[in-house]
């Protein structure tokens, strides 16, 4: 089974499986950390069942807009279920590594509960440098540490039990190496938040 195939199959049941009071009251602390403004625009990618819409919208405000991507079309049309009709709201099937959208759109991208999954880590943060305004943030976040990612990825089907946080040494290389900057890595249980800044100046590739 490929990684999208799984994501795709488990689009129907995701809410029930993981969309929970203790999540909701986990999120509700837990995404004003991450800095986001009244009327901004946000990159949601890897938007899942859009767990993390609702969050958002609420610290951009009625002035701000989100655009939210998965590579999983099951996934997407359980997001429209949810949110096709707010206005507020974008949502496409994109893969990150391909991205579409227009360069420098977007005020902040967040990576919620996605990065451990990417194959191409490197391309998929050019294509998130690119769509991001310069000084636009990036957001990588999950409601685990690294360690616990990786034990619970361990218990889940095969096609995913290798998908890990990279260390903080790695991280920090991959994002300076894609052109960001003010990087800050908080690494605890729990919870797992990167930060990052997109600065000014010419994308190096990375693999």
């Amino acid at each position: 089974m490929e990684r999208k195939d799984y994501f795709n199959k488990m689009a129907e049941t995701w809410d029930e499986r993981f969309n929970s009071k203790e999540l909701t009251h986990f999120l509700e602390g837990f995404v004003p950390k991450f800095g986001l403004k009244q009327g901004q625009k946000i990159l949601d990618a890897g938007t899942g069942t859009g767990i993390l819409i609702p969050f958002l919208l609420k610290a951009v405000g009625t002035t701000g807009h989100v655009t939210a991507v998965d590579y999983a079309e099951k996934m997407i049309e359980v997001c429209k279920n949810k949110f096709g009709l707010n206005q507020n709201i974008t949502l496409n099937t994109e893969d990150i590594g391909t991205l579409t959208l227009p360069s420098e759109s977007f005020d902040a991208a967040i990576c919620f509960g996605l990065f451990p999954h990417l194959d191409h880590k490197g391309q998929a943060l050019n294509q998130l440098n690119r769509v991001l305004k310069v000084q636009g943030k990036l957001i990588i976040a999950h409601t685990l540490s690294s360690s616990e990612i990786q034990s619970r990825h361990a218990s889940l089907a095969p096609v995913v039990a290798l998908d890990v946080m990279p260390t903080e040494r790695q991280m920090k290389h991959m994002l300076k190496k894609t052109g960001f900057g003010r990087i800050h890595v908080t690494d605890k249980p729990i919870l797992y938040l990167c930060v990052s800044t997109k600065l000014k100046g010419m994308i190096i590739k990375v693999s």
